[in-house]
């Protein structure tokens, strides 16, 4: 018998031998879910160790049932107590019957659990390639509309919605002042000091100097701006455009005739081109600023350490940073807009769309600069 929890209705269990291999397993009381559990163990304890070839379950004196209860009732009809074995159920009342009713067929179970098998390794890798494949050409798709956008707007210059431009440019741009201050700053202090032990030991501290004015120009501008950039506003143009493709405003846009890679994704990509190089070009001169503040505190005079960077640093060095910037900005809002119209439907769609916007950001800025870095060696700049 099982006993009920404080004054809930009780739940009985008997099991009748008939005859040798055939059984009837009555069921009363109330089968819910205070009682379910105690029912199952109690239904596993008196089967077990028997063998039968017939089972009969007697449900006529369940007096109250819910889902948790006609889970026991729908394992025993399909033999999950006695494997091998599917018991006859009889004497359910018709609201209960109706409820177990609504229970999946076991073929339809057994489907289902199928379907959720581990695929062979080889199927996986096919259904990978494939959809590596199906990025790659929506990625093509989508670089050829932005082209005939880009070109629409050159031949029809108010096709561009400078209002537009100019909010993305103050939120890509001026609004990251202040990080990149402070990032390109701490990263010239950081590498001055770092560099001051080293040198002193051959009494070249000076040097630091050209060390950082190259450094900051030639590679840690462009790169940290461009990360900065792509966590700050490659994703906040994947979640803006993210949002509106759950919220099928870009449905919209397309059923008023209005093409969206030209209402939205060309102010955003020419604002991230313009504002990239502006930002780096201010990150160079803070990092150039933080080196100095280190060499100036080592005792040297301004004028020497300027006669350093002057040596240093020359135009191309300049412009190899600027031509980075450029780039850069180019690649991480297009991929910043690519996701954001790619978006897929559910809850966690828009932070999915963002995430993989910063994170192929990021990868290819590293990967770009490790091109411009090779073809940099190549070719003596």
């Amino acid at each position: 018998m099982v006993h009920p929890v404080e004054d809930r209705p009780q739940a009985e269990v008997a099991l009748k031998e008939l005859a040798p291999g055939s059984a009837v397993l009555a069921l009363s009381g109330a089968l819910d879910v205070h009682t379910a559990a105690a029912t199952r163990r109690e239904i596993s304890t008196q089967l077990a160790g028997k063998s039968f070839q017939v089972v009969e379950v007697d449900a006529s004196r369940i007096q109250h049932g819910d889902a948790s209860g006609m889970v026991i009732l729908y394992e025993l009809v399909h033999g999950r107590f006695t494997p091998g074995v599917q018991a006859t159920l009889r004497g359910l009342r018709p609201e209960l019957e109706k409820l177990l009713g609504a229970f999946p067929k076991p073929e339809d179970v057994q489907a289902a659990e199928h379907l959720a098998a581990r695929k062979p390794i080889a199927v996986e890798v096919g259904m990978a390639t494939l959809g590596l494949g199906r990025d790659f050409l929506e990625v093509v798709a989508f670089l050829g509309r932005l082209s005939i956008a880009l070109a629409g707007v050159v031949r029809r210059p108010r096709w561009l919605r400078v209002t537009e431009l100019a909010r993305v440019f103050e939120k890509a741009g001026a609004n990251a002042l202040f990080i990149v201050s402070l990032i390109s700053l701490l990263t010239g202090l950081i590498i001055a000091f770092e560099a001051a032990q080293p040198l002193k030991q051959f009494g070249a501290q000076i040097y630091i100097a050209n060390m950082i004015g190259l450094v900051m120009v030639r590679e840690l501008g462009p790169i940290m701006t461009a990360i900065v950039f792509a966590g700050r506003s490659g994703s906040a143009f994947a979640a803006e455009l993210g949002t509106m493709k759950v919220n099928e405003e870009l449905d919209a846009l397309k059923t008023m005739g209005l093409d969206p890679t030209r209402f939205l994704v060309v102010q955003r990509v020419l604002a991230g081109t313009v504002a990239m190089p502006l930002l780096t070009a201010y990150s160079m001169a803070m990092g150039i600023l933080g080196g100095v503040i280190v060499t100036k505190l080592m005792g040297f005079p301004l004028s020497l350490i300027w006669r350093q960077l002057t040596a240093a640093l020359g135009l191309k060095d300049i412009l190899f940073g600027i031509i980075k910037a450029v780039v850069f900005g180019t690649v991480v809002s297009g991929l910043g807009c690519y996701h954001g119209m790619h978006t897929r439907q559910g809850p966690s769609a828009v932070g999915d769309s963002a995430t993989r916007a910063v994170v192929s950001g990021i990868l290819l800025i590293i990967v770009i600069d490790a091109i411009f870095s090779v073809f940099a060696f190549a070719l003596d700049i």
